[in-house]
């Protein structure tokens, strides 16, 4: 999490060192998913911003979605999941819009999302082993 903080607002490799002059901001759902898709696989500069934006920001959200449902002790479902991984995405891209620290994009909410469920299902998955093990044991 202390990583995924750092990325979002400080990394300057992102872009995140300098504020910007106004609002950055997409509202156009799947415009940078089909923008960058292009690239992705491509072993130059824009493959590289590819796929830090679109793998990266699944991958960042996967901690997560492990991390809640364990720390709850499975309390916590796939709704719920849904949800927190919606709440903490929709939190993070609000303060990029008013802090100006890079750009308010619909795509990186459902990317997030994408990535706190993955993680979610790897938890659900690894949980179910566990039990096995410990049945057949």
């Amino acid at each position: 999490m202390v990583l995924l903080f750092y990325v979002v607002f400080f990394a300057e490799s992102m872009g995140r060192a300098e504020i910007a002059s106004g609002y950055k901001y997409n509202l156009t759902f799947f415009r940078e998913i089909r923008r960058y898709g292009r690239f992705l696989g491509q072993f130059d500069t824009l493959g590289r911003i590819a796929f830090l934006n679109i793998i990266g920001n699944v991958l960042a959200f996967v901690p997560f979605g492990i991390l809640v449902p364990w720390l709850s002790d499975g309390r916590v479902k796939f709704i719920g999941m849904l949800v927190y991984g919606f709440a903490l995405s929709l939190t993070i891209e609000t303060v990029q819009l008013v802090c100006k620290v890079g750009t308010f994009d619909v795509d990186d909410l459902f990317l997030n999302v994408v990535g706190a469920v993955a993680g979610y299902i790897l938890f659900f998955i690894i949980s179910c082993a566990r039990k096995m093990i410990k049945r057949k044991g």
